[in-house]
């Protein structure tokens, strides 16, 4: 072993000790072994940056941002509609939610797939009783395992790829990872539909911020634009976009026929007449008004589904070209000294003299709300929901005297939900298949797209990004760099060599994968692919095999962690909200690892003969 050989391994075993000791955070420590490695002198200057430049951190980083906008635009829940009324009881559930999963994390990052599932597990488990510990923990597993279909689907598929290209000076494509991740899929969620009663049961999850808000039900209005397919529709209809969990609570005239046109009217103004109250069969007309009483979540699924337009949402009267990125939505609370109590947001001229807009208003003691929000004569201890320019919200509560809430993630009034997520994420995949465009150009792409087409603007797409991880890469590709520029991975490889010698070639494949799979609770995935990647193709190498089924090995055992929360960020991120403990991802995880091994290996040798060509 030379001296470099020597400060390469030591540093990466410091590093490794210091990821599960755990005292400090994965990003920094890889941050403080890059610096070392530049220090020491095994990583030029000249390399020392690059990871934060290489395409894996770009591909990783977009992933997120496109996984956000598709869960933002609504389009699973409104493809998951039908079959919510069918899912009843868990057999069916766990299932069916784990299958969904696995196939949205096919075309897009696993981790962005799982929490673009959670809040239907979430909402099934609400309605319908069954403990929320049944579902989570198989869907962050089919996550997993979906993702090792594509490319795209999970980091370790897209690290290999480049190991692969800087080792034989070709990547893996898109769908080279199919015909085994498929395979694994079947069998993986064949038994997650039964395995899921291992599971202990009584687990409850821990309490969110959301859940510390008390906030009484929140009364909006909205109105049925041009464009909206509810004009026609019954309230029954309507409210059953929400399954029930929305309310019309009145029916208003289209907006002129008894009010002023504009909310900064004075006092003077005529008031307008109470909204009607509607029965079930009463049919909604193009242009009425509507007051929708929910949730503050329900209320922007309805919103969006049904195509409404919310009063108050638009430009600021003084700054018509106001962008999206600009605008911020405030949960606060009237107080006793507030200009707004005993008035009414029209009289204040609360748009055009604040520069703030009335959203939503949730008042206790008062189910029903009939009028207008904006000739609605506000009480001190009123919620409301205010829309206004980011930069000037501060001063704007402050003049207003509302006390604002600890912040808590508010999706009304931010933003519009479609299907143009889905169509730009289905156009750069299409793109990648035919060849015509590298991953890292039709997902940076992709993102562009999403601002383009407005569906979320650059303060939620850097909101998204899981920064950390981005940063963990982008340091540890030197580092893990600099075991194979000093020879460090023949020298392991050789070691290992030794130790399989005589073995079958599927055996020595069967050894990486669980090798992998063994480190990967501890290292990280990502850092156990940059790491193995090298060591498992020189193993290849030494017994005269094809390098590609090691690979394949490497990256299938560091995706399927299934034993710990903290090796994968699925098993991390059920965690909380399934109530789990550390050893009750054993008891789902290691039978699934042991079939994923029994399967995986087998598949991998029979799509990538092991003889090499």
């Amino acid at each position: 072993m030379t001296p470099d050989q020597g400060l390469a391994f030591g540093l990466m075993g410091v590093t490794i000790a210091l990821f599960l000791w755990g005292r400090f955070a994965y990003d920094a420590v890889a941050l403080g072994a890059l610096l070392a490695g530049i220090v020491l002198g095994i990583i030029p200057l000249e390399k020392a940056f690059e990871g934060f430049a290489d395409d894996v951190v770009v591909i990783v980083a977009a992933a997120l941002v496109i996984s956000h906008a598709v869960g933002r635009s609504g389009a699973v829940e409104t493809i998951m509609r039908p079959l919510v009324p069918h899912l009843r009881v868990a057999s069916i559930q766990v299932p069916v939610l784990a299958a969904c999963t696995m196939l949205l994390s096919m075309v897009t990052k696993n981790v962005g797939a799982l929490a673009i599932m959670m809040p239907v597990a979430l909402q099934l488990a609400r309605r319908t009783g069954t403990p929320v510990a049944a579902m989570l923990m198989p869907m962050a597993f089919a996550a997993m395992v979906g993702g090792v279909v594509t490319l795209v689907g999970t980091s370790p598929n897209i690290i290999m790829s480049r190991v692969r290209q800087d080792l034989t000076g070709e990547p893996f494509r898109m769908f080279d990872y199919a015909p085994v991740g498929l395979g694994i899929c079947a069998v993986a969620l064949l038994f997650l539909a039964v395995g899921w009663r291992l599971l202990p049961g009584g687990r409850k999850g821990a309490a969110s911020m959301e859940a510390a808000f008390t906030i009484g039900q929140y009364t909006v209005e909205a109105r049925i634009p041009e464009e909206s397919e509810t004009a026609g529709m019954t309230v029954a209809e309507l409210e059953a976009l929400s399954e029930g969990e929305v309310k019309v609570s009145g029916i208003l005239p289209p907006k002129g026929s008894d009010e002023p046109a504009d909310a900064t009217t004075t006092a003077t103004a005529a008031p307008a007449r109470l909204a009607e109250q509607p029965g079930p069969d009463r049919r909604l007309a193009l242009h009425e008004g509507v007051l929708l009483r929910g949730e503050a979540a329900d209320l922007e699924r309805i919103v969006a589904q049904a195509g409404l337009v919310l009063a108050g949402d638009g430009p600021i009267p003084d700054n018509p070209d106001t962008d999206e990125d600009d605008m911020q939505v405030i949960e606060g609370v009237v107080t006793g000294e507030s200009p707004l109590a005993g008035r009414t947001p029209a009289a204040l001229t609360l748009r055009s003299r604040h520069g703030v807009s009335l959203l939503a208003v949730s008042r206790r003691g008062e189910q029903h709300i009939r009028d207008r929000l904006s000739q609605l004569r506000l009480r001190a201890g009123d919620v409301v929901l205010l829309r206004g320019l980011a930069a000037t919200m501060p001063d704007n509560l402050g003049e207003l005297r509302v006390l604002p809430l600890a912040e808590r993630n508010m999706a009304l009034g931010r933003g519009k939900r479609s299907w143009i997520p889905l169509g730009v994420l289905a156009a750069a995949m299409a793109l990648v298949a035919a060849g015509v465009v590298p991953v890292a150009t039709a997902f940076f792409g992709a993102v562009v797209a999403m601002f383009v087409f407005r569906v979320m603007t650059t303060r939620e797409a850097y909101d998204a990004v899981d920064w950390p991880v981005v940063v963990l890469l982008a340091a540890l590709i030197p580092v893990s760099g600099a075991i194979q520029h000093t020879g460090g991975t023949d020298l392991l490889a050789g070691w290992l060599t030794g130790a399989v010698q005589g073995l079958p070639g599927i055996a020595a494949l069967a050894v990486t994968m669980l090798l992998a799979m063994a480190v990967t609770p501890f290292l990280n995935n990502a850092a156990t692919v940059l790491v193995m990647g090298p060591i498992a193709a020189t193993l290849a190498s030494k017994l005269g095999l094809n390098p590609d089924p090691f690979l394949m090995a490497v990256a299938l055992g560091a995706a399927c962690d299934f034993l710990t929360p903290i090796g994968h960020q699925c098993n991390t991120l059920v965690m909380g909200p399934g109530g789990y403990r550390f050893g009750d991802y054993a008891r789902l995880g290691l039978p699934l690892s042991i079939l994923v091994v029994a399967v995986g290996v087998p598949l991998i040798a029979w799509v990538w003969p092991l003889a090499a060509g």
